[in-house]
């Protein structure tokens, strides 16, 4: 198929990556990218061969890109998003989808209106990792799903990310910076949340940044970094989910589904490989079950190719703007629970993505 050309918005610490894979993947290629700071959309582009340095308006009105992929902060995605959209091309956001949810569905709403597709990161949950757990699951090796466990604990990220202050603000903080990872793994797995229940706070008012090149600045904290939440799944099964920027080490697992047959220990979801554990009760030992699916190394932008294939075989792409939606919609409901100390329902539902083939080739998302 002839490849989706994409432009990049936003040439920061992400983009050499999603620059990097570009070239694995043989349905999409970036052709233009812009940043706020020419210089370093200079750099990336001399760096990764990208033809086109362009201003954020002109990729807009280049009527060759038809997927601008939107690598901005998450006060930027919003308004990135729509102007996208509004130039009749289709958007791959980093995560989240937007900050504030009734944006987030504006802009689902107008990407229908507008006939353009719509989706976002994460795509770590199209990995080998991932997938093999959603194989081992529609295969029934562990029986119906009962409940699940996930948790992301750390002491935050201004001792190595450059700038880190955006990760304190609105629309930052453990559960809108790594929410989105653990909980499209676990819609993936598990299916849509119905409800949820939570107990959020604030430890430390004040960050102290001790990386470069920012070391010493003080960063007010604006945000909760300790997230506790309980999750009431459509297929009823139960979860609970912690994210933290405020635990200095912890042993737990990243994430866990337990069902009527056995459980399943499921990889790190900001990762794409392994490993994949099954504890059976003949066993009565947990065991290492090979991976069924390739795309185990870091391999950002499984999201966008998917996307582009959709774009030209019309078939729904899974990293779609329903589930990115649905997150959001979660990641919100979370802090709202807390501050209103009461159960909060979810509005939205969505269908489980459909899971990737096996034995695909590499750089490709269909058989």
């Amino acid at each position: 198929m002839k490849p989706v050309k994409v432009g990049l918005v936003g040439s920061g610490f992400i983009s050499e990556i999603y620059m990097q894979n570009s070239k694995v993947f043989n349905s999409f290629e970036i052709v233009s990218c812009s940043d706020l700071i020419k210089e370093r959309s200079e750099g990336r582009a001399k760096e990764y061969g990208i033809p086109k340095v362009m201003s954020t308006e002109e990729i807009m009105n280049d009527p060759d890109v038809e997927i601008v992929l939107n690598l901005t902060t998450p006060d930027a995605h919003y308004s990135v998003a729509k102007q996208a959209i509004e130039a009749g091309k289709s958007i791959y956001n980093e995560k989240p989808l937007s900050i504030d949810l009734s944006n987030g569905k504006e802009l689902v709403d107008l990407a229908m209106e507008n006939n353009v597709l719509i989706g976002g990161a994460p795509d770590t949950f199209l990995g080998g990792g991932i997938q093999t757990c959603r194989k081992l699951i529609d295969d029934g090796l562990i029986g119906k799903p009962v409940a699940v466990s996930a948790f992301m604990t750390c002491p935050g990220h201004e001792s190595w990310h450059p700038d880190p202050g955006f990760y304190y603000k609105k629309g930052g903080g453990p559960m809108f910076d790594m929410g989105p990872y653990y909980l499209t793994a676990l819609v993936n797995l598990v299916g849509p949340i119905k409800q949820v229940k939570a107990s959020t706070k604030i430890t430390f008012d004040e960050r102290t940044i001790t990386s470069e090149p920012k070391n010493g600045t003080k960063i007010r904290v604006d945000v909760p970094t300790h997230v506790t939440g309980i999750m009431d799944f459509h297929n009823q099964a139960t979860g609970v989910i912690i994210t933290s920027f405020d635990v200095w080490g912890a042993q737990l697992p990243r994430i866990e589904v337990y069902g009527t047959h056995g459980s399943l220990s499921v990889p790190d979801p900001n990762t794409f490989g392994g490993p994949v554990q099954v504890y059976l009760p003949d066993d009565k030992e947990w065991k290492d079950v090979p991976l069924t699916h390739g795309y185990t190394s870091n391999n950002r932008g499984l999201g966008v190719a998917d996307m582009a294939c959709a774009l030209r075989s019309g078939r729904p792409h899974r990293a779609n703007g329903d589930v990115t939606y649905h997150v959001l919609e979660a990641m919100h409901a979370f802090h709202e629970a807390s501050d209103s100390e009461r159960t909060v329902k979810m509005l939205s539902t969505v269908e489980r993505p459909v899971p990737l083939p096996i034995g695909l080739l590499k750089g490709s998302l269909d058989p």
